[in-house]
């Protein structure tokens, strides 16, 4: 009579022969872990710089409220602190812009270049994994095709 074959310890022998290569994995989460913390410290030094202008052009602001508000002799000094206020303010304002508009451009240039790096390094990473895995399941077939005859 002819023997049956035990599927369920073929199919362990079968996956046992085919091991999971931990180490691509470890290297992936470290490259992905160390691009979220560049990422980070991209945002963080992009939010300081934005509150520094922001801070500044609040206590610039109020410090010409406050000129504008002292008491004057003439009426028509009113008008003129009004109109220097209003003038003071529209150059603030495009300086301030430009420097926000500074802030997102290096913000966009330094993601840019991590983003870069990191997909070169994941793609280094995912080569390197997909090489193993196929020497890996190379020698493992092998190994089962001899163990089959």
């Amino acid at each position: 009579m002819a023997k049956t074959q035990d599927m369920t310890a073929t199919l362990k022998e079968m996956m046992g022969a085919f091991p999971v290569d931990t180490k691509a994995m470890e290297d992936a989460f470290k490259t992905t872990a160390t691009l979220n913390e560049k990422l980070s410290h991209v945002a963080l030094e992009a939010a300081e710089k934005s509150t520094e202008i922001s801070a500044k052009w609040t206590k610039d602001t109020l410090a010409k409220l406050g000129d504008m508000s002292k008491a004057k002799t003439e009426p028509a000094d009113y008008a003129k602190a009004m109109t220097d206020f209003a003038s003071a303010q529209a150059e603030v304002a495009a300086e301030n812009m430009a420097a926000f508009a500074e802030i997102a451009k290096k913000v966009q240039m330094d993601t840019v270049e991590l983003m870069m790096a990191a997909g070169k390094d994941l793609s280094e990473d995912a080569t390197a994994a997909v090489k193993k895995a196929t020497a890996d399941a190379t020698a493992a077939a092998k190994k089962a095709t001899a163990a089959a005859k």
